[in-house]
């Protein structure tokens, strides 16, 4: 710091000296929000304007021409646009139902002192350290018809014909199949945050409910539940809008098929800007989509700061 301080000139250490502690502050957060607005709040901005023009990145710029809220209008006139928010809205509700139910029985069950625990967590754990490429091709080779092993699983249950069925060629089957790979890999997520939930609460509250006699049925949905709710809405809140961007396992897995049964907002979206290149529409896509997503988690926080102050 001395060799610092004396090999600065005497002119800029004038300057620095003269600072008020709130400029120097400054000079250090400065990088930070410049950086934050050239990757975040000005890409945020040019799409918004994109999304009132006829922009297309394959078309000269000479052609682009103010449509106003045509694109805004077309989406939300458009058939198969609703189609796929009802396939991401099945994706998203289903996916955050199974994955809170197991996650927090799983969390509750470890939870619970026993030989192993240690070992059974990491195991548990394991999934949601893989790339979702990784999980993607895994899967797709498990659900082959002929040599995959969830087929002969299942068909050592039911009986059925392991052949005689494929998870992700079938129609009705293809959106549980993706439903089933995402529990897979991220209820041990899920489970973290309720095991978290679960060994913040002090042993002295059951202590005082013993002595008062309650069951521990009573002591569950009396005392666990409402201390841990916080705990599982936040779980939900994660998941809810990893879930809503979900991209990179549906295209492994399904691709968005068969047909577009297990299109999501976000690969419509994808083709959309970049294999029809229909850059001013997609902008508008985009702008719905962030709105809706950034809307419902704000109703969804206020309810969790509600839940969080009782």
């Amino acid at each position: 710091m001395d060799r610092a301080a004396r090999a600065t000139p005497p002119p800029v250490a004038k300057q620095i000296k003269g600072l008020s502690d709130r400029a120097i502050a400054w000079i250090f957060v400065a990088p930070t929000i410049i950086i934050l607005l050239a990757i975040n709040i000005f890409p945020l901005i040019w799409t918004i304007y994109l999304s009132f023009t006829n922009y297309a990145v394959n078309r000269p710029n000479r052609d682009v021409s103010f449509v106003g809220l045509r694109n805004y209008e077309r989406i939300l006139s458009d058939e198969g646009t609703w189609a796929t928010m009802q396939a991401t809205a099945h994706f998203l509700i289903w996916t955050i139902v199974i994955q809170v139910l197991i996650g927090f029985t799983l969390a509750y069950l470890i939870n619970k002192k026993f030989r192993g625990n240690d070992l059974w967590t990491t195991i548990i754990v394991f999934p949601m350290m893989l790339s979702p490429a990784v999980v993607g091709n895994f899967w797709t080779f498990l659900y082959q018809p002929q040599i995959g092993l969830f087929n002969y699983v299942v068909s050592f249950f039911t009986g059925a014909d392991p052949s005689s069925f494929s998870m992700i060629a079938s129609v009705d089957l293809a959106p549980w199949a993706i439903i089933i790979v995402d529990t897979w890999m991220w209820t041990p997520f899920v489970m973290l945050i309720c095991l978290a939930g679960l060994r913040s609460i002090p042993d002295s509250i059951y202590e005082a409910a013993e002595c008062d006699r309650a069951s521990k049925w009573r002591q569950f949905w009396t005392i666990t539940i409402p201390m841990i709710l916080p705990f599982l809405m936040l779980a939900v809140l994660f998941r809810g809008i990893e879930n809503f961007k979900m991209f990179d396992l549906v295209v492994q897995l399904t691709g968005g098929g068969p047909g577009n049964t297990t299109t999501l907002t976000s690969i419509d979206l994808k083709r959309e800007a970049f294999e029809k290149w229909r850059t001013g529409f997609s902008s508008a896509y985009a702008v719905i989509l962030f709105v809706t997503v950034f809307g419902l988690a704000s109703i969804y926080v206020k309810a969790l700061n509600k839940v969080k102050a009782r």
